[in-house]
Protein backbone atom coordinates (compact mmCIF):
# COMPACT_ATOMS: atom_id res chain seq x y z
CA UNK A 1 0.00 0.00 0.00
CA UNK A 2 1.56 3.25 -0.90
CA UNK A 3 1.98 6.01 1.35
CA UNK A 4 0.50 9.72 0.41
CA UNK A 5 3.01 12.12 0.65
CA UNK A 6 2.12 15.81 1.74
CA UNK A 7 4.40 18.48 0.23
CA UNK A 8 6.10 20.30 3.62
CA UNK A 9 4.99 23.19 2.74
CA UNK A 10 1.13 22.37 2.64
CA UNK A 11 1.62 19.90 6.13
CA UNK A 12 2.82 22.73 7.47
CA UNK A 13 0.02 25.59 6.72
CA UNK A 14 -2.33 22.89 7.33
CA UNK A 15 -0.92 22.42 10.83
CA UNK A 16 -0.88 26.49 11.57
CA UNK A 17 -4.57 26.61 10.16
CA UNK A 18 -5.45 23.60 12.49
CA UNK A 19 -3.59 25.10 15.79
CA UNK A 20 -5.11 28.62 15.09
CA UNK A 21 -8.71 26.92 15.01
CA UNK A 22 -8.48 25.37 18.06
CA UNK A 23 -6.94 28.13 19.74
CA UNK A 24 -10.57 30.44 18.81
CA UNK A 25 -12.41 27.28 19.95
CA UNK A 26 -10.79 27.49 23.06
CA UNK A 27 -10.72 31.23 23.42
CA UNK A 28 -14.62 30.87 22.86
CA UNK A 29 -15.13 29.11 25.61
CA UNK A 30 -13.43 31.30 27.90
CA UNK A 31 -15.47 32.93 30.69
CA UNK A 32 -13.09 36.23 30.34
CA UNK A 33 -13.80 36.66 26.89
CA UNK A 34 -17.14 36.08 27.17
CA UNK A 35 -17.62 38.73 29.57
CA UNK A 36 -15.49 40.75 27.53
CA UNK A 37 -17.68 40.62 24.26
CA UNK A 38 -20.70 41.07 26.50
CA UNK A 39 -19.29 44.22 27.76
CA UNK A 40 -18.80 45.23 24.15
CA UNK A 41 -22.24 44.79 22.92
CA UNK A 42 -23.48 47.07 25.10
CA UNK A 43 -21.59 50.00 23.15
CA UNK A 44 -25.07 50.21 20.97
CA UNK A 45 -26.53 52.17 24.23
CA UNK A 46 -24.06 55.00 23.21
CA UNK A 47 -26.19 56.36 20.57
CA UNK A 48 -28.25 58.53 22.84
CA UNK A 49 -25.17 60.47 23.50
CA UNK A 50 -24.53 61.26 20.31
CA UNK A 51 -28.05 62.15 19.06
CA UNK A 52 -28.18 64.74 22.56
CA UNK A 53 -24.41 66.17 21.03
CA UNK A 54 -26.57 66.75 17.71
CA UNK A 55 -29.65 68.09 19.26
CA UNK A 56 -27.23 70.21 21.13
CA UNK A 57 -25.28 71.57 18.24
CA UNK A 58 -28.61 73.09 16.41
CA UNK A 59 -30.04 74.67 19.42
CA UNK A 60 -30.04 77.97 17.76
CA UNK A 61 -32.23 76.39 15.06
CA UNK A 62 -34.75 75.38 17.23
CA UNK A 63 -34.66 78.65 19.49
CA UNK A 64 -34.07 81.56 16.64
CA UNK A 65 -37.44 82.10 15.96
CA UNK A 66 -38.14 83.36 19.52
CA UNK A 67 -35.58 85.19 20.55
CA UNK A 68 -35.47 89.03 20.96
CA UNK A 69 -32.63 90.93 18.91
CA UNK A 70 -30.46 91.53 21.53
CA UNK A 71 -31.00 87.78 22.70
CA UNK A 72 -30.24 86.77 18.80
CA UNK A 73 -27.00 88.35 19.00
CA UNK A 74 -25.69 86.26 22.48
CA UNK A 75 -27.33 82.97 20.77
CA UNK A 76 -25.35 83.68 17.37
CA UNK A 77 -21.90 83.95 19.52
CA UNK A 78 -23.30 80.60 21.47
CA UNK A 79 -24.06 78.77 18.25
CA UNK A 80 -20.86 79.50 17.27
CA UNK A 81 -18.64 78.11 20.36
CA UNK A 82 -21.12 74.60 19.80
CA UNK A 83 -20.68 74.06 16.05
CA UNK A 84 -16.72 74.57 16.71
CA UNK A 85 -16.92 71.98 19.84
CA UNK A 86 -18.66 69.38 18.32
CA UNK A 87 -16.57 67.45 16.64
CA UNK A 88 -14.30 67.20 19.74
CA UNK A 89 -17.67 66.35 21.61
CA UNK A 90 -18.35 63.75 19.00
CA UNK A 91 -14.66 62.33 18.76
CA UNK A 92 -14.96 61.34 22.61
CA UNK A 93 -17.82 59.03 21.66
CA UNK A 94 -16.25 57.91 18.59
CA UNK A 95 -13.16 56.99 21.17
CA UNK A 96 -14.99 55.30 23.76
CA UNK A 97 -17.00 53.32 21.04
CA UNK A 98 -13.60 52.09 19.05
CA UNK A 99 -12.35 50.96 21.87
CA UNK A 100 -15.76 48.75 22.73
CA UNK A 101 -15.75 47.31 19.52
CA UNK A 102 -12.02 47.11 19.57
CA UNK A 103 -12.53 44.68 22.43
CA UNK A 104 -15.70 42.56 21.07
CA UNK A 105 -13.64 41.67 18.24
CA UNK A 106 -10.48 41.31 19.49
CA UNK A 107 -12.23 38.74 22.50
CA UNK A 108 -14.23 36.72 19.51
CA UNK A 109 -11.03 36.07 17.35
CA UNK A 110 -11.77 38.10 14.73
CA UNK A 111 -9.48 40.04 12.46
CA UNK A 112 -10.01 44.06 12.09
CA UNK A 113 -7.95 47.27 10.65
CA UNK A 114 -7.67 50.62 12.99
CA UNK A 115 -5.64 52.05 10.81
CA UNK A 116 -8.20 54.90 9.91
CA UNK A 117 -9.63 55.25 13.08
CA UNK A 118 -6.38 55.77 15.12
CA UNK A 119 -5.36 58.17 12.05
CA UNK A 120 -7.80 60.14 13.02
CA UNK A 121 -7.91 59.78 16.64
CA UNK A 122 -4.31 61.13 16.21
CA UNK A 123 -5.32 64.19 15.43
CA UNK A 124 -6.21 64.72 18.53
CA UNK A 125 -8.67 66.96 20.56
CA UNK A 126 -8.85 69.95 22.68
CA UNK A 127 -10.48 70.90 26.38
CA UNK A 128 -13.71 72.71 26.38
CA UNK A 129 -13.68 73.76 29.99
CA UNK A 130 -17.36 75.13 29.92
CA UNK A 131 -19.06 71.79 28.92
CA UNK A 132 -16.65 70.31 31.56
CA UNK A 133 -14.48 68.62 28.67
CA UNK A 134 -11.29 68.86 30.67
CA UNK A 135 -7.42 68.14 29.88
CA UNK A 136 -7.56 65.40 31.85
CA UNK A 137 -10.21 64.00 29.52
CA UNK A 138 -7.76 65.21 26.50
CA UNK A 139 -5.60 63.56 28.09
CA UNK A 140 -7.02 59.92 28.35
CA UNK A 141 -8.37 60.42 24.34
CA UNK A 142 -5.01 60.17 23.37
CA UNK A 143 -4.13 57.90 26.25
CA UNK A 144 -6.69 55.33 25.03
CA UNK A 145 -5.61 56.19 21.04
CA UNK A 146 -2.15 54.61 21.98
CA UNK A 147 -3.52 51.31 23.86
CA UNK A 148 -5.43 50.85 20.48
CA UNK A 149 -2.10 51.46 18.87
CA UNK A 150 -0.73 48.70 21.34
CA UNK A 151 -3.60 46.18 21.56
CA UNK A 152 -3.40 45.36 17.60
CA UNK A 153 0.46 44.21 17.94
CA UNK A 154 -0.13 41.46 20.14
CA UNK A 155 -0.85 37.92 18.60
CA UNK A 156 -2.34 36.19 22.04
CA UNK A 157 -5.54 36.81 21.97
CA UNK A 158 -6.69 36.30 25.82
CA UNK A 159 -3.48 38.51 26.85
CA UNK A 160 -4.11 41.22 24.46
CA UNK A 161 -7.84 41.41 26.03
CA UNK A 162 -6.68 41.24 29.53
CA UNK A 163 -3.94 43.77 29.08
CA UNK A 164 -6.58 46.21 26.90
CA UNK A 165 -8.95 45.64 29.75
CA UNK A 166 -6.73 46.45 32.87
CA UNK A 167 -4.71 49.10 31.13
CA UNK A 168 -7.42 51.04 29.39
CA UNK A 169 -9.44 50.95 32.43
CA UNK A 170 -7.94 54.37 33.82
CA UNK A 171 -8.63 56.10 30.40
CA UNK A 172 -11.70 54.93 29.37
CA UNK A 173 -13.19 55.75 33.11
CA UNK A 174 -12.29 59.41 32.38
CA UNK A 175 -13.54 59.63 29.14
CA UNK A 176 -17.22 58.12 30.32
CA UNK A 177 -16.47 60.87 33.02
CA UNK A 178 -16.37 63.48 30.10
CA UNK A 179 -19.51 62.12 28.60
CA UNK A 180 -21.62 62.35 31.88
CA UNK A 181 -20.21 66.00 32.12
CA UNK A 182 -21.41 66.78 29.03
CA UNK A 183 -24.37 65.04 29.27
CA UNK A 184 -25.43 67.52 32.44
CA UNK A 185 -24.23 70.21 29.97
CA UNK A 186 -26.70 69.68 27.59
CA UNK A 187 -29.44 69.22 29.98
CA UNK A 188 -28.54 72.75 31.32
CA UNK A 189 -28.37 74.18 28.01
CA UNK A 190 -32.30 72.26 26.77
CA UNK A 191 -33.54 74.04 29.88
CA UNK A 192 -31.97 77.30 28.86
CA UNK A 193 -34.04 76.64 25.43
CA UNK A 194 -36.73 75.46 27.31
CA UNK A 195 -37.18 79.21 29.17
CA UNK A 196 -36.47 80.85 26.20
CA UNK A 197 -39.25 79.23 23.59
CA UNK A 198 -41.77 78.79 26.28
CA UNK A 199 -41.14 82.47 28.22
CA UNK A 200 -41.79 83.83 24.46
CA UNK A 201 -45.06 81.78 24.47
CA UNK A 202 -46.14 82.84 27.91
CA UNK A 203 -45.83 86.91 27.01
CA UNK A 204 -47.25 86.97 23.74
CA UNK A 205 -50.43 84.66 24.13
CA UNK A 206 -51.06 87.05 26.82
CA UNK A 207 -51.81 89.34 24.21
CA UNK A 208 -53.28 87.84 21.69
CA UNK A 209 -55.92 86.22 24.45
CA UNK A 210 -58.74 88.60 22.71
CA UNK A 211 -61.77 87.88 20.62
CA UNK A 212 -60.40 89.47 17.99
CA UNK A 213 -57.25 86.85 18.19
CA UNK A 214 -58.99 83.80 18.98
CA UNK A 215 -57.63 81.74 16.82
CA UNK A 216 -54.42 82.69 16.94
CA UNK A 217 -54.35 82.61 20.90
CA UNK A 218 -55.68 78.73 20.44
CA UNK A 219 -53.31 77.91 18.13
CA UNK A 220 -50.18 79.63 20.49
CA UNK A 221 -51.75 77.57 23.24
CA UNK A 222 -51.47 74.10 21.16
CA UNK A 223 -48.01 74.98 20.46
CA UNK A 224 -47.01 75.73 23.59
CA UNK A 225 -47.94 72.59 24.90
CA UNK A 226 -46.71 70.38 22.05
CA UNK A 227 -43.20 72.26 22.88
CA UNK A 228 -43.60 71.93 26.94
CA UNK A 229 -43.90 67.75 25.87
CA UNK A 230 -41.02 68.03 23.94
CA UNK A 231 -39.05 69.31 26.42
CA UNK A 232 -40.24 67.14 28.82
CA UNK A 233 -39.37 63.90 26.71
CA UNK A 234 -35.85 65.63 26.16
CA UNK A 235 -35.35 65.69 30.08
CA UNK A 236 -36.36 61.87 30.23
CA UNK A 237 -34.04 61.23 27.29
CA UNK A 238 -30.92 62.73 28.92
CA UNK A 239 -31.47 60.93 32.30
CA UNK A 240 -31.73 57.38 30.25
CA UNK A 241 -28.20 58.18 27.94
CA UNK A 242 -26.89 59.12 31.70
CA UNK A 243 -27.72 55.96 33.09
CA UNK A 244 -26.48 53.92 30.04
CA UNK A 245 -23.21 55.90 30.47
CA UNK A 246 -22.71 55.23 34.43
CA UNK A 247 -23.88 51.31 33.41
CA UNK A 248 -21.03 51.17 30.73
CA UNK A 249 -18.33 52.45 33.16
CA UNK A 250 -19.64 50.05 36.17
CA UNK A 251 -19.57 46.67 33.80
CA UNK A 252 -15.83 48.08 32.32
CA UNK A 253 -14.62 48.07 36.41
CA UNK A 254 -16.46 44.72 36.85
CA UNK A 255 -14.86 43.17 34.25
CA UNK A 256 -11.49 44.73 35.47
CA UNK A 257 -11.85 43.23 38.77
CA UNK A 258 -12.62 39.73 37.08
CA UNK A 259 -9.82 39.45 34.78
CA UNK A 260 -7.59 40.65 37.83
CA UNK A 261 -9.71 37.88 40.00
CA UNK A 262 -9.22 34.91 37.14
CA UNK A 263 -6.12 36.14 35.33
CA UNK A 264 -3.82 35.76 38.14
CA UNK A 265 -2.04 32.30 36.61
CA UNK A 266 -1.30 34.67 33.31
CA UNK A 267 -0.07 37.89 35.79
CA UNK A 268 3.49 37.16 34.54
CA UNK A 269 2.57 36.84 31.09
CA UNK A 270 0.28 39.94 31.20
CA UNK A 271 3.21 41.90 33.08
CA UNK A 272 5.38 40.99 30.28
CA UNK A 273 2.91 42.12 27.07
CA UNK A 274 2.70 45.26 29.14
CA UNK A 275 6.60 45.78 28.86
CA UNK A 276 7.25 44.59 25.74
CA UNK A 277 4.63 46.89 24.68
CA UNK A 278 5.89 49.95 26.35
CA UNK A 279 9.36 49.62 24.42
CA UNK A 280 7.38 49.60 21.14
Amino acid sequence: MKLLRIPASALAALLAALAAALALGGCAGNPRLHEAREFAAESAKLGGFADLTQRFRDTYQREQPYLSPAADQRERAADARRHAAYPDLMAIHEAVLLYMQTLGKLAGGETFDLKAPLKTMGTGIKAWPDTGLTDRHVNAYSGLAQLLARTVTNPYQERAVQAMVRDGDQQLQALLEAMQNLLRYYGKSSDNERDIVLGMLEVEIAYADTPRDRLLAALAKSHRLAKRNEYRLIGLRHTLAAKHVAAIAAAHAALVQHMAQEGKPDAALADEYSTAAAAQ
